[in-house]
């Protein structure tokens, strides 16, 4: 690579669907813009996560792009909450329709990002030993991008395989006939133990901390109703744009105590019946705010637990007891429960048994050493600024973000920092795309960083940064949201936790929870004002 190839007007950190929008978005303004993604190909969270059960818990027609309808006409999905090889696919599908392959760098790990004040220029260096420049730095790394492993001993000594499942082979695992230990039981774990669950010969699942699951109810799509979706697209993604969290599931406009008895019972069956996240954010307004609301609805979810699980004692473990129904992000679950009815499979609470150490042959808790074939760490992610923690950014006066982030994370509007000019963190904390369906978010965030980038490129500007009294009043608004979710009351990554991570146990302002039409409407009042908040040069 000569000199000048290095330069680029834009660059751009991962192509996941974010990534791959911002590029095609940057090229329609006639930019010299560039990908620079770690995997061997495009697809951001649908190519490292291969582990059996992934897939959508948004439906599949509204996870998809809606800026083209030629995409939106000549793509057809299988099923309604796709699997993550179909998913896949389908990003591969856009990147090819919209040519953008070419503009893409794939192996690409960036160490670090450096901007230099004098030149106006961001420096990104890769670990194979280049360096590329830009005017224009934009992050799309995911919010669950940075891979957590649990803080046991001897974890490299395992003999046999094991891997974590975001690094999940390429190559399919053999599970028949295998013991398998599955460490984890959030939305992950849970799809990996119902897929894996009648496959092998036996099961343990270490279970630290259960969750709240309902069905997905998942089911495949006909030729007549996608013929069907295809001609309903506006108003799927109408509904889309109308709700609180960008899903086709909105609350129901009335509060628990206001519908009889009876009637809510029917309603919550039906809920429960129904496929996707409706019984999460399809319920009555009050219950994931009013405490009564929630508890009333979390006796009614355990209620099924116990009539899908036999076992009563197993069935009690698998109930959260310190928090309530939709107060952590609800994993969607095919057979999960089934799986426990299995003689084979088998609960450890490590409450009650600790995990002591990862030995050669297994795992050994307080209760011996169990010995396997293969484990699967299902032990999620230093989620939302995580990866950003793993680049070493550093912008004016030598600053860096992981120290400017360090007690919280500080932006204004989601998309940008004080001190870091020139430099867009699309998908990154506090903006509208962690709390709701990423695609809709994430175009949204795109198209507003790209408007504004060619109000920079018409009025010859060459450098755009916030400032910290804009930044310091987009995190007092983040924050004065918060008292009024019961989300915001547990433990979990919507608030910043992570025990597996140092200072990621106390909670942290990281999502806007204010929704995504409010969200939208803020971008827009910015825009139309001349962009207030910013300063340029």
């Amino acid at each position: 690579m000569t000199t000048a190839e290095a330069h680029h007007d834009a660059i751009i950190i991962g192509a996941g669907i974010c990534g791959t929008y911002m590029l095609h978005k940057l090229r329609l303004l006639g930019m010299d813009a560039t990908v620079l993604e770690r995997g061997e190909g495009p697809g951001g969270t649908w190519y490292w996560n291969r582990y059996p059960g992934a897939r959508f818990d948004s439906e599949s027609y509204s996870y998809g792009f809606s800026f083209s309808d030629e995409i939106l006409q000549e793509w057809d999905w299988s099923e309604h909450f796709a699997a993550q090889p179909e998913t896949l696919r389908y990003v591969n599908f856009v990147v090819d329709k919209l040519g953008l392959r070419q503009h893409m760098q794939f192996d690409c790990n960036v160490a670090s990002a450096r901007f230099d004040d004098g030149g106006n220029r961001w420096h990104v260096s890769l670990t194979d030993g280049r360096t590329l420049t830009c005017t224009f730095l934009f992050t799309a790394i995911g919010m669950l991008s940075a891979a957590t492993m649990p803080r046991i001993d001897g974890v490299e000594s395992f003999q046999g395989q094991s891997f974590h499942t975001y690094y999940a082979p390429q190559q399919p695992v053999e599970w028949e006939g295998k013991r398998v230990a599955v460490i984890g039981t959030g939305a992950t774990g849970v799809q990996v133990i119902g897929a894996i669950a009648p496959k092998v010969a036996e099961l343990a699942v270490y279970q630290r901390r259960p969750n709240w699951c309902a069905p997905l109810n998942n089911g495949p799509i006909s030729a007549t109703e996608m013929a069907d979706i295809k001609a309903s697209y506006d108003d799927i993604f109408a509904k889309c744009r109308s709700t609180p969290n960008g899903f086709l599931h909105g609350p129901v406009r009335k509060d628990l105590a206001e519908v009889p008895q009876a009637e809510r019972q029917a309603f919550w069956n039906a809920l429960y019946a129904s496929p996707g996240f409706g019984v999460w954010l399809g319920n009555y307004r009050d219950v994931l705010i009013n405490p009564e609301a929630n508890a009333e609805f979390s006796a009614f979810i355990a209620d099924k637990i116990r009539s899908r699980v036999h076992d009563p004692e197993v069935a009690e473990k698998l109930i959260p007891k310190d928090h309530g129904f939709g107060t952590r992000r609800v994993p969607m679950e095919t057979r999960y429960y089934e799986a426990y009815n299995l003689p084979h499979v088998q609960l450890v609470d490590v409450n009650d048994t600790p995990i002591e150490r990862i030995t050669p042959e297994g795992i050994e808790t307080s209760d011996g050493v169990r010995a396997f074939d293969i484990i699967v760490y299902a032990t999620g992610f230093d989620a939302i600024t995580g990866a950003f923690d793993r680049i070493g950014f550093e912008g004016k006066d030598g600053a860096t973000l992981r120290e400017h982030w360090r007690d919280e994370p500080m932006t204004y509007l989601g998309v940008q920092v004080a001190g870091f000019p020139n430099l867009f963190t699309l998908a990154g904390p506090q903006a509208a795309s962690v709390a709701t369906n990423f695609p809709p978010a994430i175009e949204t965030a795109v198209e507003w960083a790209a408007d504004l980038v060619a109000y920079v490129k018409e009025h010859n500007i060459e450098r755009v940064e916030t400032t910290p009294a804009a930044e310091q009043e987009w995190f007092d608004e983040v924050k004065s949201v918060y008292d009024m979710s019961l989300l915001t009351q547990t433990r979990s990554w919507f608030t910043g936790y992570n025990s597996n991570v140092d200072d990621r146990n106390r909670l942290r302002h990281v999502i806007y929870l204010g929704g995504a039409p409010a969200y939208r409407e803020r971008l827009a009042k910015v825009a139309q004002e001349g962009y207030p908040g910013f300063v340029f040069h």
